[in-house]
């Protein structure tokens, strides 16, 4: 389903405040590497924000989920107080680990393999 004009706005503005204070809090730096928030969606009733987040060269994207996940409470009271003049209501904060970038690795892989077996099979004829 596509999203609204009002869901890209507001998913927009959480993404960038929570950018704001992911560095704030020094969030975006866990177990030595980068966490970035990939993309935010928003249901089209408003209330619930999914936050996908993207792991860089963090050993233990699980673990590194569960500090964000313990630090909810604080984001949530930051991104409240900084967003509270242009929203009503504040959306229920869920966080996900977006694994875009290790699916388009495998994928990649899975393509030069495939490459490299009808280089083996056109050798061998």
């Amino acid at each position: 389903m596509l999203e609204g004009k009002r869901q890209k706005q507001v998913a927009a503005v959480i993404q960038k405040d929570l950018n704001d204070i992911f560095q704030k809090l020094g969030l975006n730096m866990i177990q030595g590497g980068m966490v970035s928030i990939a993309s935010v969606k928003i249901t089209p009733d408003l209330h619930e924000a999914r936050v996908y987040l993207s792991f860089f060269k963090v050993n233990d994207t699980k673990q590194a989920l569960k500090t964000i996940e313990d630090k909810a409470w604080e984001i949530k009271k930051l991104l409240t107080s900084s967003v509270r003049h242009q929203f009503r209501t504040m959306p229920v904060l869920s966080y996900f680990i977006d694994d875009t970038l290790e699916y388009v690795d495998k994928m990649e892989k899975l393509f030069k393999d495939i490459h490299e077996q009808d280089k083996k099979i056109s050798g061998d004829k």
